[in-house]
């Protein structure tokens, strides 16, 4: 007897420290569980107790797209927006004149829609307006007429309207006419992060600890909210000196891009023509939701001077000092004749210098000989003008320059003041970003960090190691020679800063046909960039602008709004005069 009421003694203790465990295993689990439902889908969930949940699709849910001011303080560039859906049931609509004249009165919608509506008594449901506002809700709630509903929607919202359209794009629904997702800009390249509404986990917790620790965290917890690097009034200021060409010009399209030169983050990306994504139904030309910068290719002009004048330099085949013989004003390649701009030669011993600062085009077709046509095309090949840049936009395409494979000099020649090479603005951007940052392709981005619904924040992660493709002294020798073309002869040095350094370059190509016959003789691309303060730069902004009337040459077009960016970047960063 004894043996025996030992040995269950020892059983009821094992059977109480089993379920001591069992409740201690079960507490663990209801704690997670506990926390997703309050912290993780929280909002979630209070937005179903406030009645605020469609029953048949889940009310629209979105993370926020943030731009960053330049103290880091984030402000709303794409959010969500309440409202109601009015509906009514027609079959108890007995007065439709009297009943659209009550709603009418509170918020504007179609009487002949209305009375349509009315008229399908079969029809359980008739959706009447959409975005109704709170204080008109209320005013309709309080009438309670028969037969109408009001039911609460939720959509996207931008606040700016045209701000920054191409960077954000919009959402939309997809093919099956049922599912909202990002369809341009930002909104479809981070669509699986902002999109909150699709792929939930079905696992439960317990499921989840057994499956792997990466999975204990539901599929919600990689979505949230996007910050962005553009800074609004940077954005702002890049948007107004555009439309400013625009009126001014009269050009099919102008584009700007601002970025920091040696991280390859985007301060401003703007193009005008712009489209409000508050209301695209408005929008008559669909063409103007892409995003030319990253998307389309152009015959960019002279701003390619000075990348090929950086590879005679780094191969130590020229110097600024180096001289050719200029007197007749042009040059014959493989029978073709290239003349400079105006014509005109300047001489038998004229300098690279003058090169880049008259923009002398059989000047540059004497750098690409002294190079040889293998290194020169090496050379231009290396700043990955025909690659795409990998920034986080969608729809990006890379450069046409199968001219620099060709076995012809001529070819090798025209691209050497950049025609007959069509390249993408933001890839022209970053290469040219080369010659001021030491010589090393940055990493343009839109992304500055991601606010996951878990509570977790991730910053933006460089895609790979940077590329150098010039020796750093090679950048200081292109940035004093820059430097010198804005110092002495941009519209006559007339635009030097006094106290800061600035490099820049103009270029004015002939726009191609596009029916491979030719170019047109009385339209123009017209490019600028720079990049300050010259020799540790902060920023590089590049401007295009196509087709402008009354213009022949960009320094007269682009270098006004250039300067004024430039001077108000300097104020805006108190950035440090450099001499």
């Amino acid at each position: 007897m004894a043996n025996f009421s030992k040995h269950k003694s020892g059983s009821v203790n094992t059977r109480i420290r089993a379920l001591i465990a069992g409740v201690f295993f079960v507490a663990i689990i209801l704690i997670g569980e506990l926390y997703f439902i309050q912290i993780v889908r929280g909002e979630e969930y209070r937005d179903r107790a406030a009645g605020q949940w469609n029953v048949l699709s889940g009310l629209f849910d979105r993370g926020t797209i943030y731009f960053t001011e330049k103290d880091d303080n984030i402000v709303s560039a794409a959010g969500l927006q309440d409202g109601y859906i009015l509906a009514i049931e027609p079959s108890k609509i007995k007065e439709p004149g009297k009943v659209y004249k009550q709603i009418s009165e509170i918020t504007p919608i179609g009487e002949s829609m209305f009375m349509e509506k009315v008229a399908k008594k079969e029809d359980p449901y008739e959706e009447i307006a959409h975005r109704i506002t709170p204080e008109a809700q209320e005013k309709i709630t309080a009438l309670n007429i028969p037969g109408v509903s009001l039911y609460h929607e939720r959509w996207r919202y931008y606040p700016g309207n045209i701000f920054a359209s191409q960077v954000l794009g919009f959402t939309g629904y997809e093919s099956d006419g049922t599912t909202i997702a990002g369809r341009y800009g930002i909104e479809r390249y981070y669509n699986d992060i902002l999109d909150k509404n699709s792929s939930e986990s079905k696992q439960n917790l317990f499921v989840q600890i057994f499956s792997g620790v990466k999975d204990v965290v539901s599929d919600d917890s990689v979505k949230g909210d996007v910050v962005l690097t553009i800074e609004p009034k940077v954005q702002n200021l890049l948007e107004a000196k555009l439309e400013e060409v625009q009126v001014q010009y009269h050009p099919q399209m102008s584009g700007g891009i601002v970025m920091d030169p040696k991280t390859g983050a985007i301060y401003a990306m703007a193009v005008h023509p712009s489209f409000d994504p508050n209301d695209v139904s408005e929008v008559k030309n669909v063409a103007v939701f892409g995003n030319p910068l990253v998307e389309n290719v152009f015959e960019m002009g002279s701003v390619v001077k000075p990348l090929a004048m950086a590879a005679g330099i780094d191969a130590g085949v020229v110097t600024a000092q180096t001289t050719y013989n200029d007197a007749t004003g042009h040059v014959i390649v493989d029978g073709a004749k290239i003349s400079n701009f105006d014509g005109k030669g300047r001489g038998t011993n004229v300098p690279m210098q003058e090169v880049l600062s008259q923009s002398l085009n059989t000047g540059m077709v004497f750098v690409m000989k002294q190079l040889g046509r293998e290194r020169f095309s090496k050379y231009m090949l290396s700043y990955d003008l025909g690659e795409e840049t990998g920034v986080d936009l969608p729809g990006e395409i890379h450069g046409l320059v199968d001219n620099l494979n060709s076995p012809r000099d001529v070819e090798h020649a025209t691209a050497s003041f950049g025609q007959g090479i069509a390249l993408t603005p933001l890839a022209l951007t970053r290469a040219l970003a080369s010659l001021g940052n030491g010589g090393v392709l940055p990493d343009p981005h839109l992304l500055k960090e991601v606010h996951y619904a878990a509570g977790l924040t991730k910053g933006y992660v460089p895609t790979g190691e940077p590329k150098r493709v010039l020796k750093k002294e090679t950048s200081e020798a292109i940035t004093r020679m820059l430097v010198e073309v804005v110092d002495k002869a941009l519209l006559g040095g007339t635009v030097k800063l006094e106290h800061y350094s600035v490099a820049a370059k103009t270029g004015t190509a002939q726009i191609s046909r596009g029916d491979g016959h030719g170019y047109y003789d009385d339209r123009y691309l017209h490019s600028f960039f720079g990049y300050f303060p010259a020799y540790d730069p902060k920023f590089v902004v590049f401007l295009f602008t196509v087709a402008p009337v009354g213009e022949k040459y960009a320094s007269h077009t682009l270098t006004a709004p250039f300067m004024d960016l430039t001077k108000f970047l300097l104020s805006y960063y108190e950035v440090p005069p450099d001499r």
